[in-house]
């Protein structure tokens, strides 16, 4: 990927060298942070090195009644106005630069106040632009917008404070062909999805040839979010009880159930810790007053956790289970986890998933069989 900002732009950090050399330095690093625990060959997934990211924000920037996008500078010093971004999916690119004209079109309804603008777009080619204001939207700003929404071929919209505009839906609806089937997500505007379509089937894939060497007894998945992992691999259990802490993302997941077809799967709306209480038989949730939890023989679990890794309480958890996925948005807090997990798990495979290109951002997963 070539961009006119680099060295500028605070979005994409490596760019003085060749997407496959960042590739193998970041192979490298994880590697290097496994070898205690792993002995194998890391699987390395790459990524298109241009139009990968499905999610993308930007500021708006005022200057002389002209509006700009803008991103934060790399010295993390202020901001600087951008005229391209090839790192978003065709979806984004061929409506952003048209939004902006049409926004310096207009009149001040849809300019006066406007502070950022964010992408969720698919692969299918929906879009949902988000406009996000610092003052109260109106009928007439709506009037407007709508007509954006025709002329774009997309969906829009607006945000103030304790307000939310939506003109026709708040969510796009992807496609994804994982292990010769095809899924469908419904992705809503304020909930997390994985901001790089092509990788993200990939470390599904990955996950499923996992679940595949199992085949047996029910599935435990924490930090389900909207069904990513939770939908394909369900098809490789009996019973499948995956949580969530977010509403909206838990909404989702009921919704890419009934979508797939899926059938074996209980959703609860727990955070990690509280998931691990209610195992353990610590504290009772009202929240799981439906869900008979001793009915479950899990045979494998799979963690998604945020950068801060897992809670001591979840390792716990999962050492007593046979067959453990561990997917990391940081590969220290996966070493570190490790150092627990290692002493009642070996891994058995191991891979790095590059989401972020052009960033030394970097995702990993490691499949472990009880010893």
């Amino acid at each position: 990927m070539n961009c006119k900002h680099f060295g500028s732009c605070g979005s994409c950090g490596l760019y003085e060298i060749g997407y496959q050399k960042q590739l193998k330095q970041k192979e490298t690093m994880v590697s290097e942070l496994l070898a205690p625990f792993y002995r194998g060959k890391l699987e390395v997934f790459d990524s298109p090195s241009d139009h990968y990211r499905a999610r993308a924000e930007f500021r708006i920037w005022h200057e002389d009644d002209v509006c700009h996008y803008a991103m934060g500078n790399i010295e993390k010093k202020g901001a600087i106005n951008i005229e391209e971004c090839p790192k978003v999916i065709e979806p984004i690119e061929k409506r952003m630069w048209k939004l902006l004209e049409k926004i310096n079109a207009s009149t001040e309804i849809l300019k006066y106040r406007l502070f950022a603008v964010e992408f969720l777009a698919t692969t299918t080619d929906e879009c949902l632009i988000t406009m996000l204001y610092h003052k109260k939207l109106d009928d007439t700003w709506s009037t407007e917008a709508k007509h954006l929404e025709e002329e774009l071929d997309c969906k829009i919209m607006g945000r103030s404070r304790k307000q939310k505009v939506i003109l026709s839906d708040e969510f796009v609806t992807e496609k994804l062909d994982i292990d010769s089937k095809t899924f469908t997500y419904v992705q809503y505007e304020s909930g997390f999805t994985q901001p790089n379509p092509t990788v993200n089937v990939k470390m599904i894939e990955w996950a499923v040839k996992q679940a595949k060497t199992v085949g047996h007894g029910d599935f435990l998945e924490s930090y389900c979010g909207l069904g990513n992992f939770t939908l394909p691999l369900s098809h490789y259990f009996d019973k499948v009880l995956a949580t969530e802490i977010s509403k909206r993302s838990i909404q989702a997941a009921l919704e890419n159930c009934a979508l797939n077809g899926v059938e074996n799967i209980t959703f609860a709306r727990l955070a990690s810790e509280e998931m691990t209480e209610a195992l353990n038989g610590v504290r009772e949730f009202s929240r799981l007053k439906d869900i008979d939890l001793k009915s479950y023989n899990f045979s494998t679990v799979l963690v998604d956790p945020p950068r801060a890794g897992l809670d001591a309480g979840t390792i716990e958890l999962i050492s007593n289970i046979e067959n453990i996925i561990y997917i990391s948005c940081n590969p220290e807090t996966l070493a570190r986890d490790l150092e627990t997990l290692a002493q009642t798990h070996t891994v058995i495979e191991a891979a790095m998933y590059d989401q972020f290109p052009h960033t030394t951002h970097v995702e990993s997963g490691v499949f472990l069989r009880k010893k």
